[in-house]
């Protein structure tokens, strides 16, 4: 139960509402007063408070997202990936992004005392309603400025996928090949189908991914994070 002094103190922070302008102290500040709440994000100082997700347009492809990248992960040591984590990405932004990847020894991003990430991990991805999203506009500059390497956006209204790649500052579409497959820049071995996907063909997915898994640049891209994990270790012993 709680005591009267915290009541009295819950009672007088603000509740995070959409369009609220804060620092980002004072939104943490209210959204640690909120336990309820399950996702807010400060984009460029306005706070974003998510609205009840329904199956078909956020929940499944959220989750067919999560298979993709967890089979990723399972394949590939060194690699992080994190579902609807708080990211402290500048002294402005606090997403919580659909999913990341990241390079964990020697990557952009950093896991502080408190269990956030701090920095931009090198590859995000979001489930957006449309191309009127926030997602692919006020989300996609500060993903950019701050150097997000690879950023997915799945527009499921559209039955759209973008993949941008960061090139000397700027976001470019990333194409698929000849067999319609797009390819990371960074983390080698990530495969995706794309058509498949938006068709909501799970398996072929996956199938496709294992192709990936399977190529050569994926396993030298596996032996170069083991060495630098294990240059890491060597380093913190002496």
């Amino acid at each position: 139960m709680l005591s009267a002094d915290t009541n009295s103190t819950l009672l007088t922070i603000p509740p995070l509402e959409n369009g609220d302008r804060l620092t980002r102290y004072e939104f943490e500040r209210r959204y640690h007063a909120m336990p309820n709440l399950k996702k807010a994000e400060l984009i460029e100082g306005v706070v974003y408070v998510a609205s009840p997700l329904r199956i078909k347009s956020h929940g499944e492809p959220h989750a067919y997202i999560i298979g993709w990248l967890a089979t990723y992960k399972a394949a590939t040591p060194g690699v992080g990936l994190a579902d609807n984590a708080t990211v402290l990405i500048d002294a402005d932004n606090e997403p919580q992004p659909d999913a990341l990847l990241r390079i964990e020894t020697g990557g952009q991003s950093r896991i502080n005392k408190d269990d956030y990430l701090e920095g931009a991990p090198e590859l995000i991805i979001e489930i957006a309603a449309s191309s009127a999203s926030y997602d692919l506009h006020e989300k996609l500059k500060v993903y950019r400025r701050n150097q997000v390497q690879e950023y997915l956006v799945w527009r499921v209204y559209d039955r759209q996928f973008d993949w941008f790649t960061l090139h000397q500052g700027e976001y470019i579409q990333l194409e698929p090949n000849t067999d319609d497959i797009v390819c990371s820049q960074v983390f080698p071995g990530l495969w995706l189908a794309k058509s498949v996907l938006l068709a909501g063909d799970l398996a072929k997915v996956l199938a496709v991914l294992q192709q990936g898994l399977s190529s050569q640049e994926h396993q030298d891209f596996v032996e170069q994070l083991s060495q630098l994990t294990t240059k890491k270790d060597t380093h913190k012993s002496q």
